[in-house]
Order: structure tokens, then C-alpha cells, then sequence
């Protein structure tokens, strides 16, 4: 069952869960963000990395090359069709030992035809969000910086894990920015 609202607050408030942390949802002329009933929908900041295949390479976790993408700071991103880009959140994030966490998107792209895929955070797992946005569309996709871009959802153990993600010393602990496919 997905933690509530009141143990999302206390967890960001007291123990620096989520930061920078907006207690409520903020809905006024942006894509939502902040606290909802059962999660909470991180912002994608203004840094994005577009995917391009001018150089026509080959797409390989263990070897990715960074030349295949574009990087902007932008307040609007447009995602080309077919294609996607990594991103990253607004909100710096601190899981407990005892929580695991899963990303959904937002059904405001959703219905657009944009896809945010984001592995779970695992337990003392910190650091930005890296965000992979899918454009599955044949049109080109805007994206909004400092919006709501996916929701998070928090699941607390009755138990401590007994390796958390701190303790294998994870390739991905405390990222600063968008960080790329490491081995």
C-alpha cells in the first residue's frame, strides 16, 4: 500500500525526504506538482539532454556515447518525434532504508502520447532524478521546466532491508545532474 500525504509531509519536513518540498499540490496554470492523496509529483528541471542520431550511432548501455545527444537549458523542451530525452528533477531526494519507491507518469502527457520511465529509487538511495522522456508520437512534444513531469510513489517495509543501495556503494548514489548509463 502507497504511504499517505501525512507520512510523505513528515518524512520531507523532518527527515529531508524531498527537497526542495511543496506541501501542497500546485496546480495554478502549470502541470501539477507537489504533494498528492498518496505520492508526489516531482518537477523536471530546466537541463535536458535530446537524444539526436545525427552521428548514426548505435544505442549501447555498456558504451554510450554522449555525442548522441544535445544539451540545452531550456524553460520549454520540444522532443522530437519517435525519439526522447533525460532530464532531471527539480527535487533532491533522501530514501529511507525502509522505503522503496516507484515513478508513474502523469496522465496530463500520458494523453499526449509522452512516457516518463524512471527505475525505483531504492532504499538510501539520494541524489536528482535522472528522468528518461519518451516521445512516442510522430509530432514533436513540448516539455515544461519547473512543472510536474511524473508522480512518486512511496512503500514502507515492516523491516529494514538488509543491503540497502548505500550500502553496495550504487553506481547512481548522490547524482547531480543527468547522469548517463554506467557499468
Amino acid at each position: 500500500m502507497p504511504k499517505s500525504d501525512r507520512w510523505i509531509r513528515k518524512m520531507a519536513l523532518e527527515h529531508d525526504m524531498i527537497n526542495p518540498f511543496s506541501e501542497k499540490q500546485v496546480r495554478e496554470g502549470v502541470i501539477s506538482y507537489g504533494l498528492s492523496s498518496y505520492g508526489y509529483d516531482l518537477r523536471v528541471a530546466d537541463e535536458f539532454k535530446i537524444f539526436t542520431n545525427v552521428n548514426n550511432a548505435l544505442v549501447d548501455p555498456k558504451h554510450f556515447d554522449e555525442k548522441s545527444f544535445v544539451n540545452i537549458t531550456t524553460d520549454i523542451c520540444i522532443v522530437p518525434p519517435n525519439s526522447f530525452a533525460l532530464a532531471r528533477s527539480v527535487e533532491y531526494f533522501k530514501i529511507p532504508r525502509d522505503v522503496l519507491t516507484i515513478c508513474v507518469g502523469k496522465s496530463t502527457y500520458a494523453r499526449c502520447g509522452i512516457i516518463v520511465n524512471v527505475t525505483p529509487f531504492e532504499p538510501e538511495w539520494e541524489g536528482f532524478v535522472t528522468l528518461e522522456i519518451s516521445n512516442t508520437t510522430p509530432l514533436p512534444a513540448r516539455i515544461y521546466a519547473n512543472e510536474g513531469l511524473c508522480q512518486i510513489l512511496f512503500f514502507q517495509s515492516d523491516e529494514v532491508c538488509e543491503t540497502s543501495y548505500a550500502d553496495r556503494k550504487g553506481k547512481y548514489q548522490a547524482q547531480k545532474g543527468i547522469v548517463l548509463p554506467k557499468l
